[in-house]
């Protein structure tokens, strides 16, 4: 799990070509104007999701883990809250993993929360189960699924 402020995104722009690519899209489009939805950058292989949500709150943000995808969470405006857990120590399956749409989720809470302002970002590997949309207010965030392989 990787947390900075983007103008430091460089650095780790090297971990995975596809992150790299999904940084370059965050550079290059008008961010604030990108309609909410799904945005194929490199048909499945690098996909941006588009979201204006509200906040769920730590106890109803429950930790989700993908094993396709590396996701890269850029938050646009608001100030999103996001847990972390290793997925090895999670252990209570709350909804088992569904392949199609690449998500599980665990009832086991993180073991970390954290804050990540706007023009901040985070970075969830396969290994890491994480808890999206642990604020309360509204969050404007892209979402970049970057295949593993």
């Amino acid at each position: 799990m990787i947390i900075a402020t983007f103008d430091k995104s460089i650095q780790y722009a090297a971990c995975h070509p596809g992150i790299k690519r999904g940084f370059d899209f965050l550079e290059s489009v008008n961010l604030e104007a990108l309609a909410d939805g799904k945005h194929e950058i490199d048909g499945q292989r690098l996909i941006a999701i588009c979201a204006r949500e509200q906040g769920r709150g730590r106890e109803s943000s429950f930790l989700e883990f993908h094993r396709k995808y590396i996701d890269i969470q850029y938050v646009v405006s608001g100030n999103e809250v996001m847990g972390w857990r290793p997925l090895s120590d999670c252990r209570d399956i709350r909804l088992p993993y569904d392949i199609e749409n690449d998500i599980g989720f665990f009832n086991d809470r993180p073991l970390n929360w954290f804050e990540v302002p706007a023009k901040s970002f985070t970075i969830f590997f396969p290994e890491d189960a994480h808890s999206p949309l642990a604020a309360t207010g509204p969050i404007h965030k892209i979402v970049i699924k970057v295949a593993v392989v």
